[in-house]
């Protein structure tokens, strides 16, 4: 089952989301970068923007590398890898910026949240009527 991981920016907390392999199929094709509707992860007025995400291995999709395919690439950091040294570089293997069926892990963050209806007018805390407080 693919798992959705969202984080919250403004919040700095994140959750986590099972779906069905059949509630998986709007997102292929989807990638790195692209906005989409939260209600695939049950966050209905949500917009959530695709961050990255691993495939089945463990090996990390990377916005640099087109399409839905592992490539070995020349990193010298970045995602993928970290490395050791100053200028120390390493041939890995990264999956492309493009979900595929082989995708697992998809990481997510919200950029925009639903607007709330206003208060009305005096219901507020600050506007309450003093004779509605009687013990």
């Amino acid at each position: 089952m693919p798992v959705l991981i969202i984080s919250d920016p403004e919040t700095g907390k994140s959750q986590k989301v099972e779906i069905e392999d059949a509630r998986m199929s709007p997102l292929i094709g989807r990638r790195i970068g692209e906005v989409i509707d939260g209600a695939i992860a049950n966050l209905p007025g949500h917009k959530i923007q695709l961050t990255g995400g691993t495939d089945k291995d463990g090996i990390p999709m990377r916005p640099d590398v087109h399409g839905g395919v592992k490539a070995r690439i020349v990193l010298s950091g970045g995602v993928g890898y970290k490395p050791k040294n100053p200028g120390e570089r390493k041939r890995v293997t990264v999956r492309g910026n493009t979900i595929t069926a082989d995708t697992i892990f998809l990481n997510f963050k919200i950029v925009e949240k639903p607007k709330r209806k206003k208060e009305r007018e005096g219901r507020g805390v600050l506007n309450r009527d003093r004779s509605e407080e009687q013990p």
